[in-house]
């Protein structure tokens, strides 16, 4: 009996030693989205879905588009940046460095991102080939190869500099010595500007060097990220003979630090651009949408989804395609699949992104991705967190027949009283933003700031995303 009685406390004793080892989050007011597993402790019939988004038809007059196109959303209304070239059909293996020194950055713009003009600008004489005259930058060599443009949010930034860019390319070694030697080296330089439309040189030399990159024939992207209070940039780099991703940060846009390789690629696999952004909603979750590139294929490509939180490596929970070539041979073209940067909110319930051809895609809010439980009901229990605010937003979609039930619990798993499932008022629907209620009602503020867990019992219902807010 004392042997038995011994174990029993020994087993205590674990059991509690394990429960204070648990790591308690930390997600304030943030947004929660199940784009990965950061939430996610236990799913009992349930699982993580990706949700495909949808093609929207075609207007007319045609959308913009380009390679390595950027779509900003400023008090402007939508901005469009993307690649022109003075000699339609023109291509590098014709000369190298004529071929780059016709590539032009063109822009347009939108009151709603669907319905697109070509503003005649005046920065540069009238060129027959542009005849709108919607150049916006023009005659940096290399640089308008890749131009990416962002808004910087970064608290003090200067007017002047609202808008900052890179663009550039590195020589591959041993080719355009001579070229090299007459117009300086390659690497990404960086661009400020006022108003994303009158651009000038940061620095005249590149700010991130072209020994990093291989060879930066990529779009190369930077934005503020107000998670590591650092500038970002995302860049092509060769890894381990396939094309892949690094990153380095900044303070200031002009040191940066040295670059981390980010290892996101599967067996096989070429990440061709890396399309990463934060999310306007969750910035402190990065979303990407690199294309993938099939070199034995027909130079075949896709579009993926990642994820990434500050400054950690790529989430591959999705490995399978999220944008697949389509019917047609239009889809399976060499290179005929990239993502632009931006994804902006376009609706009520709506966000949408755009592909090369001026294509449009719409998806839900934050539905990128979801828990998912079928009929037969499905479970999902978080890790220990603490939250701050006094109510629980999900967002959320269910079945006529659906519903999905929710628990607040202790950092040990067990029922809150006035909060368990017997107590929640069913929810079943479909809203952006639903307040889930007890008997006792919304309010929640009398267990902020302390280790809990959330239980959801779930009917075909998919649950997209969680905040905890502070009532008006």
């Amino acid at each position: 009996m004392k042997t038995i009685l011994s174990v029993l406390i020994l087993f205590c004793m674990f059991s509690l030693d394990c429960l204070a080892d648990d790591p308690v989050l930390e997600i304030g007011s943030r947004r929660e989205l199940f784009v990965d597993r950061f939430l996610i402790d236990k799913l009992d019939h349930a699982e993580l879905k990706l949700h495909p988004p949808q093609l929207m038809p075609a207007v007319t007059p045609p959308r913009p588009h380009g390679h390595y196109a950027t779509v900003l959303k400023s008090d402007r209304g939508y901005q469009f940046y993307y690649r022109g070239d003075t000699q339609p059909g023109n291509h590098w293996k014709k000369g190298w460095e004529q071929y780059h020194d016709g590539e032009v950055t063109l822009y347009a713009e939108s009151p709603d991102a669907i319905h697109w003009t070509l503003p005649h600008l005046g920065i540069y004489p009238d060129h027959p080939t542009f005849p709108q005259g919607n150049v916006v930058l023009m005659n940096e060599f290399l640089v308008n190869h890749n131009f990416t443009p962002f808004i910087d949010t970064r608290p003090g930034v200067p007017e002047s500099e609202k808008y900052k860019a890179l663009g550039g390319l590195a020589y591959q070694p041993n080719q355009h010595l001579e070229v090299k030697q007459r117009r300086g080296p390659g690497g990404l330089k960086a661009f400020v500007s006022p108003d994303g439309i009158h651009w000038k040189p940061l620095q005249q030399e590149p700010v991130i060097p072209e020994e990093w990159g291989k060879y930066f024939d990529s779009q190369n992207y930077a934005f503020w990220s107000e998670s590591e209070r650092a500038y970002v940039c995302y860049f092509r780099r060769f890894i381990k003979g396939y094309r892949g991703i690094a990153r380095t940060t900044s303070q200031d846009f002009i040191h940066w630090t040295p670059l981390v390789e980010m290892q996101a690629n599967l067996p096989n696999e070429h990440l061709y651009t890396a399309c990463t952004q934060p999310y306007f909603r969750a910035p402190h979750i990065y979303f990407a949408l690199p294309t993938r590139f099939m070199a034995k294929r027909g130079s075949a490509t896709d579009i993926l989804f990642m994820s990434a939180r500050g400054n950690s490596q790529f989430d591959r929970e999705f490995t399978q395609s999220y944008i697949r070539p389509g019917i047609g041979q239009d889809g399976w073209a060499n290179r005929a699949n990239y993502a632009a940067i931006g994804i902006h909110q376009t609706g009520p319930a709506e966000m949408s992104f755009f592909l090369t051809g001026g294509r449009r895609y719409v998806t839900r809010l934050d539905g990128i991705a979801s828990v998912n439980a079928p009929l037969n009901g499905g479970t999902l229990v978080t890790k220990p967190f603490q939250f701050t605010g006094d109510e629980l937003e999900i967002n959320y979609s269910t079945s006529a027949a659906g519903q999905i039930l929710v628990e607040l619990q202790d950092a040990a798993g067990n029922p809150i009283p006035g909060f368990s499932l017997d107590d929640c008022e069913p929810i079943y629907g479909d809203h952006i933003a639903r307040i889930v209620k007890w008997k006792q009602g919304s309010n929640v503020s009398s267990i902020s700031g302390k280790p809990v867990r959330l239980r959801f019992d779930m009917q075909d219902a998919d649950l997209y995303a969680l905040k905890f807010n502070q009532r008006k």
